[in-house]
C-alpha cells in the first residue's frame, strides 16, 4: 500500500484524467435507473461486456419492475443464462423488482440504504446507481479502484470502505463527480493487475509504484 498522496499531486493527476476524457461514462447499458439497478446487479463477478449482451434484449421488453414480473424468473434465467450466478442473479431480479413494486410505488428509491435493503443490491451498486442516475458525488469501489488508490496513493485504503473514504476525504470536491469513473477506467485498461502498462499511463510521473514496466 503506498502512502496517501498531498493534494497537489491528487489535483495534478485528476487534472490530466478530465483533460484525456472530460466526461467518462460507465459502461453498462441501461435505459431508466430501474434498468440500471439490474445491470449493475447482475455485473458482479461478471465483465461489463457480457452483461450488457445478455441485458440488451432482455430490456427491450422488461424495462420496468412490473414488466420483470410478468417475464418470470424463468423468462429472465433464460435470458441472463450467460452471466456468472445466474440463477441467483435471476431470483434477486424477481425479488427486488417485487419489492419495489410493493414498497416504492414502481420507482427506484434514491437513498443508499434503500438501494441497499434490495436484494442483490450492495453498497457498490448503490453508489454505482446514485452517482450515475442522480449524479451525486458516490464513490463505487470495485477491485479496479481498491488496486489503483493502493498503486498509486492516490486513494489507499486497507478495504473498499476505507478506500471510499480516502477518496472522499482526499479528491479535490471538483472532481468528486467522476472520480470513481476516471479510476475505473485507469485500473481496467491501464493499470491493470498482472503487469500494469505504465508505458501508456499519463500519470505515470506522478506515480510512486516502485515496479513500473517501462
Amino acid at each position: 500500500m503506498a502512502r496517501q498522496l498531498d493534494y497537489h499531486t491528487i489535483r495534478a493527476i485528476f487534472d490530466r484524467f478530465q483533460a484525456a476524457e472530460p466526461e467518462p461514462r460507465g459502461e453498462l447499458h441501461h435505459v431508466n435507473a430501474y434498468t440500471l439497478v439490474v445491470a449493475v446487479a447482475l455485473s458482479a463477478q461478471a465483465t461489463d461486456a457480457g452483461v450488457n449482451k445478455a441485458t440488451g434484449p432482455l430490456f427491450q421488453i422488461a424495462d420496468t419492475p412490473e414488466k420483470m414480473l410478468a417475464l418470470g424468473i424463468d423468462g429472465v434465467t433464460e435470458h441472463i443464462k450467460t452471466i456468472g450466478l445466474f440463477r441467483q442473479k435471476a431470483k434477486n431480479v424477481i425479488k427486488l423488482s417485487q419489492i419495489l413494486v410493493d414498497e416504492y410505488g414502481g420507482e427506484v428509491p434514491n437513498s443508499r440504504a434503500a438501494l441497499q435493503s434490495l436484494p442483490g443490491v450492495g453498497r457498490k451498486t448503490a453508489n454505482v446507481v446514485l452517482n450515475m442516475w442522480w449524479h451525486y458525488p458516490a464513490q463505487a469501489v470495485d477491485t479496479h479502484i481498491f488496486r489503483v488508490g493502493n498503486r498509486t496513493g492516490i486513494c489507499p485504503g486497507k478495504d473498499v470502505v476505507a478506500t471510499e473514504r480516502a477518496i472522499e476525504d482526499h479528491v479535490p470536491v471538483d472532481y468528486q463527480q467522476h472520480a470513481h469513473h476516471w479510476l475505473i477506467l485507469h485500473g481496467r485498461y491501464i493499470c491493470v493487475a498482472r503487469k500494469p502498462k505504465c508505458g501508456a499511463c499519463l500519470i505515470r510521473d506522478l506515480c510512486p509504484f516502485e515496479e513500473k514496466t517501462i
